[in-house]
């Protein structure tokens, strides 16, 4: 990867979006990208100022590393309760373009944690992992017994990633810890999984551990169960009823579709023209309309609940998934009998993650699909930093306090 396009991408910027920002080509943009001319010196000047008056003060009250961080989500959380973090891991390259262009860092992002020393990592006070959950999830479980390959602690590709979140908690022992998976974690292998993770994390390691399954429909218009996993190195007196859960449904989705009205400027190719209305490319095409009605009326008439999730301003929506590019079924805005329905915009599936309308997403509808399908619900888990806060700082005082007697 070129210097310019690693400040490419701490800018936030895509190719047209440069382009269009720059007033250059986009072939000019891609020799730059390829190394084959070199930039004005202004251009560079202009997007270094770019990215440092888009820097936040290296300063917190705590530390933080952000594993599988996806598009960073947690860190999200995290910073919002003071953190700050200093360590990041994500492999996929799309996903680590999406977290650069929000959160750029001087320092680069880790790829695969497998080869990362626990010894590069530096200290912190609290580590934060989404660890991948495909082999713990009921649909994850279903494709790979269907394909007749190991899950859970067998797999050997994803299911062993938790012990790099074990061996980085041994050797570094903050404070404390945030862990996120989905909610079938627990009853995975007749809770033969979870007994594991709860046994290394507090016998082995002797963390006390706090879980709660929460709906992020208490913070956007979505059902979205996940498991939240707390731990901390001492005994403190964190409790998740002192989160303040919003009742379910007092969003809806008419808070997060773009209102078509002129209200909102149009954005990139989601929405266009002076009222900001959403392109037609989102609408459903009459074939695949078709065909998504008639497999729900033939999976109802043998008494299954499979088919589309069709929903109006007023709805909360099915999860979201990581395969919503495929045919956007889950969630589909009801446009009246007329027209067919359409899939949300990129930007719709950021806001219904919690995510506000400042987040870049310079990747393709396609990958920023995927990324919000995987991504955490930020409120869930801002909201679970803010009660974290008092006790990871007083576990750090205590050991700052400590460290200043023996010194």
């Amino acid at each position: 990867m070129t210097d310019f396009e690693i400040l490419l991408r701490k800018a936030g910027y895509s190719v047209p979006q440069a382009a269009e920002h720059l007033d250059y080509s986009e072939g000019h943009i891609y020799r730059w990208i390829r190394g084959e001319e070199r930039p004005r010196d202004g251009v560079i000047r202009l997007l270094e100022l770019e990215i440092q008056n888009r820097r936040k003060p290296d300063s917190g009250s705590f530390t933080f590393i952000d594993l599988f961080a996806g598009i960073g989500g947690l860190r999200k959380a995290m910073e919002g309760a003071g953190g700050r973090c200093v360590f990041t891991s994500e492999w996929d390259k799309y996903a680590q373009q999406t977290y650069l262009a929000n959160f750029p860092d001087n320092r680069p992002i880790a790829g695969d944690i497998r080869e990362v020393e626990a010894a590069a990592i530096p200290d912190h006070d609290v580590l934060v992992a989404g660890f991948p959950c495909q082999p713990f999830s009921i649909a994850g479980v279903s494709k790979k017994n269907a394909l007749g390959r190991l899950h859970g602690f067998d797999d050997e590709t994803q299911g062993t990633l938790f012990f790099d979140v074990l061996r980085i908690l041994m050797a570094h022992r903050p404070a404390a810890f945030l862990l996120e998976n989905v909610k079938n974690l627990k009853s995975h292998d007749r809770g033969r999984t979870f007994e594991v993770i709860r046994r290394k994390l507090e016998d082995d390691l002797g963390y006390t551990l706090q879980t709660r399954i929460i709906d992020a429909a208490h913070f956007v218009p979505q059902h979205r169960e996940r498991i939240v996993i707390v731990g901390f190195r001492e005994e403190v007196p964190f409790s998740f009823d002192d989160m303040h859960l919003p009742l379910r449904g007092h969003r809806v989705m008419r808070d997060i579709l773009h209102p078509e009205n002129g209200l909102e400027e149009p954005e990139r190719h989601y929405t266009v023209g002076g009222n900001a209305v959403v392109s037609d490319k989102y609408t459903l095409s009459s074939h695949l309309w078709r065909y998504l009605r008639d497999y729900a009326a033939k999976h109802k008439a043998k008494g299954n609940g499979f088919g589309f999730g069709l929903v109006d301003g007023d709805s909360i929506a099915r999860t979201l998934s990581a395969r919503y590019y495929k045919d956007g079924s889950e969630i589909l805005v009801s446009r009246g009998k007329r027209r067919n329905p359409r899939r949300l915009t990129p930007r719709e599936c950021a806001r219904l993650m919690g995510y506000d309308d400042e987040f870049r997403i310079p990747v393709s509808d396609t990958q920023a699909y995927k990324q919000f399908g995987n991504s955490v619900a930020v409120p869930v888990f801002a909201e679970v930093a803010r009660i974290m806060r008092p006790h990871i700082l007083s576990l750090t005082e205590n050991q700052a306090e400590s460290a200043r007697k023996v010194g």
